[in-house]
């Protein structure tokens, strides 16, 4: 477009110069040639327009934003339309409160009041992109600069909306999930109505006051040292339990030996252990008998 109007100033100018009386009139025949040459340069380049990959091109001419968007790709184009490239592919915004993470620089981080008066800080990435048919409404409508009018706006104002319904607590831990669920629908259904598409939101981090952070510690530590003290009982109770059934095994078996057992019996066992010591290698004389008629075995 810059090379046409250039060639048209120099062809004016080469028209000027040849119907002037002057001097330099005689230049006038190459200006004019230069002019027409840098006008049809000017067209070819312009009719050929290249949208690279993940981006979507929206065409105007003459202030008026044309409907059809250009895909990535080369296209044939009237020379006369302006070409905004639009990204397509899906973008990434955080607010976060370390100074390195988040798109602008500093702190951040979105702080809000919960329903219990707690202030709470909250991080947050959105991962969202442009529809590729809505680009011309959106260029018409918010510009190329959507971000900071609405992604960020509405981000910040979902959190804090949405943030007065729940205790500080709840949304460190048991509602989190639902806290969540509740802004992306949020931010789904003004993202739509301006032309770009919610892929998904992330809580990166949710830091309480150090007061609560220190109630909060302390209460876990107190159910870990329960849930510490009922398995060391239950860790008891079952010792007990193998000691009171070992103890009834040693008395059932007493029991049995007790009642089960003859004079005769006990007798026949006897003799049959000393019979078994007096064939050992060791054994030297082994007496047996009750003491009346003894029995002298030897190795000998």
């Amino acid at each position: 477009m810059i090379l046409i109007f250039l060639g048209v100033l120099i062809l004016v100018a080469g028209t000027v110069l040849k119907r002037s009386a002057s001097a330099g009139s005689r230049y006038g025949g190459v200006a004019t040639t230069v002019g027409i040459v840098v006008i049809v340069l000017g067209i070819i380049l312009s009719a050929f327009k290249t949208i690279p990959p993940g981006k979507a091109g929206v065409q105007t001419l003459f202030g008026k934003v044309q409907n059809n968007v250009l895909e990535s790709g080369l296209h044939v184009i009237n020379p006369l339309v302006d070409v905004t490239p639009f990204n397509i592919q899906t973008q990434n915004y955080t607010m976060s409160a370390i100074h390195s993470e988040g798109d602008v620089s500093g702190d951040d981080a979105i702080r809000v009041l919960c329903s219990d008066g707690l202030e709470v800080t909250i991080d947050l990435s959105v991962l969202f992109r442009v529809d590729k048919n809505k680009a011309p409404f959106i260029y018409q409508n918010i510009g190329v600069d959507y971000i900071d009018k609405i992604v960020r706006p509405v981000a910040r104002t979902a959190i804090r909306d949405n943030a007065v319904n729940y205790q500080a607590v709840d949304l460190y831990s048991t509602k989190r999930d639902e806290f969540q669920s509740r802004i992306y629908k949020y931010i789904a259904s003004n993202f739509a109505k301006n032309g770009m598409e919610l892929q998904q939101i992330l809580v990166r981090n949710i830091s309480l006051p150090a007061s609560v952070k220190a109630s909060i510690e302390s209460k876990i530590n107190a159910e870990q040292e329960a849930q510490k003290m009922q398995f060391v009982l239950q860790k008891e109770r079952q010792e007990a339990e193998r000691k009171r059934v070992e103890a009834q095994g040693i008395a059932d078996y007493q029991r049995i030996l007790s009642t089960g057992l003859s004079d005769k019996q006990l007798q026949y066992e006897s003799i049959k252990a000393q019979k078994e010591i007096a064939l050992s290698q060791n054994a030297k004389v082994i007496i047996m008998g009750n003491g009346k008629t003894p029995v002298i075995l030897g190795n000998q």
